[in-house]
């Protein structure tokens, strides 16, 4: 059976395909939940518009992500963490950290797409990846730094 994907589905297909499913699976799932609609004549040309709806739209959006990154890449992030005696750094600084610290300068990031190896325990500076959409990664500038004693 063939269906029009009104979104997308992982392993299946984006937004505005035409994909061959199982009737079971179109008719109990995808159908009711107005993930997708059936085909048929008179639906090629609303695919055929939903399209080029669907073209305009990606091509805003990843206008956005693009703007965002740049944003994002300008940014020269600085989080104080205590330290120690050596300069050792009580805790580490975890992506929630990070998300909370691009918050501040007015940049909403999930914290879930920022990619760090393993939290940061050391004072200094790093490149922090943060993968935006798809292949879309800003590479941002962290200064962790020594907080000032009161």
């Amino acid at each position: 059976m063939e269906v029009i994907l009104r979104e997308a589905v992982d392993g299946l297909g984006r937004e505005g395909d035409i994909v061959h499913v199982k009737p079971g699976y179109a008719r109990n799932y995808l159908i009711p939940k107005g993930i997708a609609s059936l085909t048929s004549s008179a639906d090629a040309r609303k695919v055929e518009h939903q399209r080029r709806l669907l073209a305009d739209k990606q091509k805003r959006e990843l206008k956005t992500i693009t703007d965002l990154a740049k944003r994002i890449e300008s940014q020269e992030i600085r989080i104080p963490v205590r330290t120690g005696e050596e300069d050792r750094v009580f805790g580490s600084v975890t992506n929630a950290d990070i998300s909370d610290a691009l918050a501040k300068v007015g940049i909403e990031v999930d914290r879930r797409k920022i990619v760090i190896e393993e939290p940061i325990r050391a004072l200094g500076i790093y490149t922090i990846p943060i993968r935006l959409a798809g292949e879309i990664t800003a590479n941002m500038k962290l200064w962790v730094t020594k907080q000032e004693r009161e």
